[in-house]
């Protein structure tokens, strides 16, 4: 079957079908909402799609596989929760380069915070394969440590994108406060204290 191109000129959104203007003209051919994609928002008159010219056993044509060519796809909770996860992380890096640049933080904390991110984001993916291949798994507490520890942004993001540990209320409270803590942390670390006891780390950790 050829993939066909036009536009739906009628619909009836309490019977649940409507008819699809061929782009090269013609008769119209009816569809039903059955034979229309469950991943986008019910169709509307004026709305471009792709489709197949199917034959039904009395000898009708009807349009199967309707598509529409542009946009109109559903907002799904998986979709929300990787926009949210993007600006979370957005927001937080912005944040840290605020606070480099006004000398609040070296750069070695940026640098901890990606290798940190990367690592955790590494270990997410790992479990998920693991799950699915049903192999040995990462434990909940090692994620959590590595949230808190600094890795949380590259937990946010695999868990919006990899659709891993993004269902389970429990993992998702306790890791949101890992990340709470671990910024609380960041805060007290710009604050006069902090900014002491953060020197004060570095300079071990150079000396050693």
């Amino acid at each position: 079957m050829n993939t066909e191109i036009g536009t739906i000129s009628k619909w009836n959104e309490e019977k649940g079908f409507g008819f699809i203007t061929p782009s090269t003209g013609g008769k119209s051919v009816f569809f039903h909402i059955n034979d229309y994609s469950k991943k986008h928002n019910r169709p509307i008159a004026g709305l471009e799609v792709e489709y197949f010219v199917s034959i039904d056993q009395k000898g009708r044509e009807g349009a199967i596989g309707v598509n529409p060519l542009n946009g109109h796809k559903k907002i799904t909770l998986a979709s929300k929760q990787q926009k949210v996860a993007c600006i979370i992380f957005v927001i937080f890096s912005v944040t840290l380069a605020v606070l480099y640049s006004l000398k609040f933080i070296p750069i070695s904390v940026i640098i901890f915070y990606s290798i940190m991110s990367l690592l955790t984001l590494c270990m997410y993916a790992k479990d998920k394969s693991a799950a699915l291949k049903e192999n040995w798994r990462t434990s909940e507490r090692t994620l959590h440590i590595l949230s808190l520890l600094g890795g949380w942004p590259g937990a946010i993001l695999a868990q919006s994108f990899l659709r891993h540990k993004s269902k389970k209320i429990r993992f998702r409270i306790i890791f949101w406060v890992t990340a709470i803590s671990n910024c609380g942390v960041l805060g007290w670390s710009v604050s006069s204290d902090g900014n002491l006891w953060l020197t004060a780390i570095l300079d071990k950790i150079k000396l050693g």
